[in-house]
């Protein structure tokens, strides 16, 4: 009985087997691989402890203005500061709301975030549910477990409603804009105030 030889190949009248270098080289490219896996594992294990920590480090300060209340969310304690002015911006919106929408309605704190402001409360004679935000999903949007008449009355609230949001919108994006412009400068500032030793 003649030996087959697999794998065998002639080189320099010798006979390699290539099927040891063959495995040799798929072992190889598979540790490649799994420590690849590992690495984009670790990364990605690591991005989401940075956004737990990142999500535990955000703070909340409450303030009360005229019975209302705004809630500013930050990292730092700048963020977390609402100046004279975003207060009586929150004040003009709950009095403007009462005058232009409905008197009859319960207001759920206004929170400030970095990039949104969301605000919501009952419109108590319909027993409906308003929202305001001016970020990703910005518009109005109302909400109520039970069923509402639809009637004249009801349709003019409505129109009011959304009417309102554009005055809204308007103050909190300018509101929002003017944290933002505030923030950077004092980035600047505090950057610019780095003892340089060459200059001294």
């Amino acid at each position: 009985m003649k030996k087959k030889a697999f794998n065998k190949r002639k080189v320099d009248n010798e006979f390699v087997n290539t099927s040891y270098d063959d495995m040799k080289n798929f072992i190889n490219l598979s540790r490649v691989l799994n420590e690849q896996k590992e690495t984009e594992e670790i990364d990605f294990e690591s991005a989401q402890e940075e956004a737990i920590e990142d999500a535990s480090e955000e703070k909340t300060k409450e303030y009360t203005i005229s019975g209302g209340k705004i809630i500013t969310h930050g990292v730092t304690d700048e963020e977390l500061e609402l100046t004279d002015e975003e207060k009586s911006v929150y004040q003009e919106t709950m009095d403007g709301f009462v005058e232009q929408v409905s008197d009859m309605a319960e207001f759920h704190p206004l929170n400030i975030y970095k990039t949104n402001v969301e605000w919501s409360g009952e419109l108590l004679k319909f027993d409906v549910r308003f929202y305001y935000s001016i970020a990703e999903v910005d518009g109005v949007y109302i909400g109520n477990a039970n069923m509402v008449k639809i009637n004249p009355e009801f349709l003019e609230l409505l129109q009011s409603l959304k009417s309102y949001y554009g005055i809204f919108e308007s103050k909190w994006a300018q509101t929002l804009a003017s944290r933002r412009k505030t923030e950077s400068e004092t980035e600047e500032v505090t950057g610019d105030e780095v003892d340089d030793p060459y200059n001294a």
